[in-house]
């Protein structure tokens, strides 16, 4: 990981990841609060990513962390939703609000806005973007957040811990893009 905490994977483009971080992942820090930015390269086309994470109503379909979800509002930017985390983790609930939902440029961002948990003022954004992956079509996703430090923690300690929750996310995404696209694949082939 490099010292912004951007993470490079070899044979990948750094220039263009820094560009779309640049272009789609500024946060404004003010005093007592962290930021990174974490990349993944999916070996999944961009369509079948994105119908997994703009799914605001349903982050449990690839987050491992949300055994539940309830939305209050129409999916446009303002409408919050009750999250229930499963145990294990220091928080059973979060609220969040829905800040942007971009279809065509792939961003989605959200910012917590309760729950039983330390992350307050949490803003994160994450965009994808097509790319070639040893020859095939793939996707960038790349995810930024903000967030307070919490009382008695240092900033290394709190950007540790929600990058290792965001590193199992983005994971669990590639896991589960790059089955839908294999049986994507498949099924066009018997076509």
């Amino acid at each position: 990981m490099e010292a912004n905490g951007i993470e490079n994977l070899p044979n990948q483009n750094p220039n263009l990841e820094r560009e779309f971080i640049r272009r789609h992942h500024n946060h404004e820090l003010v005093e007592n609060q962290c930021s990174s930015t974490l990349v993944k390269h999916i070996k999944a086309p961009v369509h079948i990513v994105w119908s997994l994470v703009r799914r605001f109503d349903q982050p449990q379909k690839y987050k491992p962390f949300i055994s539940r979800c309830v939305v209050k509002g129409n999916m446009e930017i303002g409408t919050v939703r009750e999250v229930d985390v499963k145990s294990g983790l220091p928080a059973t609930r979060s609220t969040e609000r829905l800040e942007l939902l971009d279809d065509n440029e792939h961003i989605l961002s959200i910012r917590i806005v309760g729950g039983d948990h330390r992350l307050k003022n949490y803003s994160s954004i994450i965009s994808l973007h097509p790319e070639t992956i040893e020859g095939r079509i793939g996707t960038l996703v790349i995810e930024s957040f903000v967030v307070d430090v919490p009382e008695g923690n240092t900033k290394d300690e709190t950007c540790y811990f929600v990058e290792a929750l965001i590193k199992c996310n983005l994971k669990s995404l590639a896991d589960i893009s790059e089955r839908l696209a294999v049986q994507d694949t498949t099924t066009e082939s018997r076509v």
